[in-house]
């Protein structure tokens, strides 16, 4: 088994209640167990700012699906909730799913890179990673925590 983390957004429709059903799809998945679950964030909108804060999470998964066969789970997933891709860059979103990083794995592909190219400049997805695994080294980045310390968060707030 792998460790893969994956990154949960939604600002359309009822957030939470889409990242709730994005879990349990998680958790449903081939030779993929749920290993845990960071804490929800309410965040400001990255990117295109004139639209509605988005809720984030992070989940932890332990699989043995390959990273392409993962990610194209995670693809259906957000397909299932509505999520048409293609449209405006950092727009709205009824889901979102990002394959942020897999143990023990580094890739550069027209179809995914890992550990995701972006994430160290998020504040978004660094909070609930952190959650998870503030240790974790990124290969190429570094460790969550500092790379957290890097960042501003300002906005971002923790739910209960």
């Amino acid at each position: 088994m792998t460790r893969a983390f994956v990154a949960l957004g939604s600002n359309l429709g009822d957030p939470r209640g889409q990242l709730e059903r994005a879990c349990e799809a998680l958790a449903r998945l081939p030779a993929t167990q749920l290993a845990a679950r960071s804490r929800l964030y309410r965040t400001p909108p990255w990117g295109m700012t004139a639209q509605p804060p988005f809720l984030n999470a992070v989940a932890m998964l332990e699989t043995t699906l390959a990273p392409n066969t993962l990610l194209e789970a995670l693809l259906a997933i957000e397909r299932a909730a509505g999520r048409v891709r293609g449209t405006e860059r950092w727009g709205p979103r009824t889901l979102d799913l990002d394959l942020l990083h897999m143990e023990e794995t580094v890739l550069d592909t027209p179809e995914l890179t890992l550990p995701h190219p972006r994430i160290a400049e998020r504040a978004f997805v660094l909070l609930p990673l952190a959650d998870l695994a503030p240790d974790l080294v990124l290969p190429g980045l570094g460790r969550v925590d500092v790379l957290l310390a890097g960042v501003e968060t300002q906005g971002c707030v923790p739910l209960a």
